[in-house]
């Protein structure tokens, strides 16, 4: 809520940052299990569409120009002059903005810690070094010359090229980075571990997270096309540990065929941060092409250093571990990644429908036509009109939309039967929408509510322990897991289902065509991420029809 919503509720703006804080701890800080996986976000970089194409033997070209594009980004943000969002009118907050750079998740033994070291020109100084990971050793080097300048494409490429060479003349690294993907507390202990060791190994650490951004060298050569980009978003999410940093707020992937991916903490930013920063890249790469057309300076830069780390057996067991961990699991991880080309936004609005409230229909329609009942769903309603504001859950299960969705399974139901609950959904789930992105929806209330209980030494109320809450995804047990990337050209990006059974569902609408993005636990027998697409692509068609004849 805004400060003066808050005060004429006799609130204070303490009690507001407090819940900020409790659903942070919640969603993302408290949680023991591995995240790297389980809720990191991860997604392909944009280019597929345009003349700036990959090929072989470009990955330290075209990473120069993406990076270079990228740190014009963070000066934009820096110096306070990155546009502010608006809904409307209404301008948005725009603090996420602060932690896409020089941010990282520290483990802890109970609960981790989000540290930031960014700071805009007018609060001070800001790291400005990146870090590269490459076959299981780290680099930095600074992106800005003495005068403050951002380094040209050039100069970062051969930055790059000297990491790349070292690394494939000579022996992999320890890999360290592969304990930010292990269990939290494991994680911490063996890092407490680590400062214990040298003081070489607390230095290079805060180097790698305070660091703006981590590129990853990865040897990988993922396939990729317009038509199907899964194993590109999976090796994005679940690739290489020798190059990624789990816990960092960005880690730009360059792959060895010049295609790219993020892979990225989700606990200081919600995904349309990294969005709108894709998103800037590709409109700047789509004017020139992806050639830097400046001109070459001839200067001496400094190499990149070397980061190194003092181990032992036991860091060298527990490297080890973590890398077989992450492999289990993330061999169980399924992502589908493809285009819906039947139709997109432009034909959505003429109907006269919201395209998201529309594709939300489609995914519903979806689940119950495969599973035979309705799917308790989590959908992101963004709340960044207010202070800090991140997201609220819209509940898109309404009753109203399991009614449609029964109808149009019963072959019984008359068209215009059908027709008249699928508007009943829709001006429900608009309803919906429009109360959470106001801070009216019921889940971070409820949320609040328990942990008051808690900090109180009160019994847990009775609300929370019958089992219809978790039924109806309370506590984060929601079947399906989705969220709109926007409107953009891009692929969007994915995480992994929120429950073992359930389904992620993430999707971007174009004018044209719906990017969907479709992650499944492969142990479960009861989900199917192949035949979920598929019944999501008849869904789509089978509401198209439905809302074509509610036209005539």
């Amino acid at each position: 809520m805004s400060h003066n919503e808050a005060e004429s509720m006799g609130l204070s703006l303490r009690h507001c940052r407090q819940l900020e804080q409790w659903w942070r701890n919640a969603a993302y800080l408290d949680t023991r299990s591995e995240t790297q996986i389980s809720v990191n976000a991860g997604g392909c970089g944009p280019h597929l569409e345009h003349s700036w194409q990959a090929q072989d033997g470009t990955q330290v070209a075209r990473c120069s120009i993406l990076l270079w594009h990228f740190l014009h980004f963070w000066k934009l943000i820096r110096t306070e002059k990155l546009a502010v969002g608006r809904s409307g009118k209404t301008p948005l907050d725009m603090d996420q903005f602060r932690m896409l750079c020089c941010t990282c998740k520290i483990p802890g033994h109970h609960r981790d810690t989000l540290v930031s070291h960014f700071r805009t020109e007018r609060e001070g100084h800001c790291p400005s070094h990146v870090v590269v990971l490459c076959r299981g050793r780290a680099f930095t080097f600074d992106t800005l010359d003495p005068n403050g300048a951002i380094l040209t494409p050039p100069e970062l490429a051969r930055q790059l090229q000297n990491i790349k060479d070292k690394c494939q003349d000579e022996a992999d690294g320890p890999t360290i980075s592969a304990l930010t993907s292990d269990e939290r507390t494991r994680w911490a202990q063996v890092r407490d571990h680590l400062l214990t060791l040298s003081p070489q190994n607390a230095t290079s650490l805060h180097i790698i997270e305070s660091s703006l951004i981590v590129v990853g060298l990865d040897d990988a050569s993922p396939e990729a096309s317009v038509d199907d980009c899964s194993q590109l978003q999976s090796l994005s999410l679940i690739g290489d540990l020798r190059c990624r940093w789990g816990d960092k707020s960005f880690n730009l992937m360059a792959f060895q065929n010049g295609l790219f991916g993020a892979c990225c903490d989700h606990a200081p930013y919600d995904a349309m941060v990294l969005v709108l920063c894709i998103y800037f890249i590709d409109q700047e790469i789509r004017k020139s092409n992806g050639i830097w057309q400046g001109i070459l300076p001839e200067r001496k830069l400094t190499l990149p250093e070397e980061l190194s780390f003092v181990v032992d057996e036991k860091v060298l067991a527990a490297v080890d571990c973590a890398k077989e961990n992450y492999k289990q699991k993330g061999n169980d991880l399924n992502l589908i990644s493809r285009p819906f080309m039947g139709f997109g936004k432009e034909l959505i609005k003429k109907c006269r429908i919201h395209p998201d409230t529309f594709v939300q229909l489609a995914v519903q329609l979806a689940y119950f036509s495969q599973h035979g009942k309705p799917g308790c769903c989590y959908e992101t309603a963004s709340t960044r009109r207010y202070f800090h504001g991140r997201t609220e859950t819209m509940r898109s299960c309404t009753p109203e939309v399991v009614a449609w969705c029964r109808a149009m399974r019963n072959p019984m139901a008359v068209v215009q039967h059908k027709r008249e609950l699928m508007w009943q959904a829709i001006e429900k789930h608009n309803q919906s929408m429009r109360e959470c992105q106001m801070n009216r929806g019921c889940d971070r209330h409820l949320l609040g509510l328990l942990l008051t209980a808690n900090e109180e030494g009160l019994p847990t109320p009775e609300l929370y322990r019958d089992p219809s809450f978790s039924k109806s995804g309370g506590g984060g047990n929601f079947v399906l897991s989705t969220s709109l990337g926007g409107y953009t050209t891009t692929m969007g990006g994915v995480v992994a289902p929120m429950v073992h059974n359930g389904y992620g569902c993430f999707y971007s609408i174009n004018s044209q065509k719906i990017f969907i993005n479709v992650s499944t636990w492969d142990s479960n027998p009861e989900t199917n991420g192949e035949g979920f697409f598929e019944a999501l692509s008849s869904a789509l068609h089978e509401t198209m029809n439905l809302a074509l004849m509610a036209r005539l």
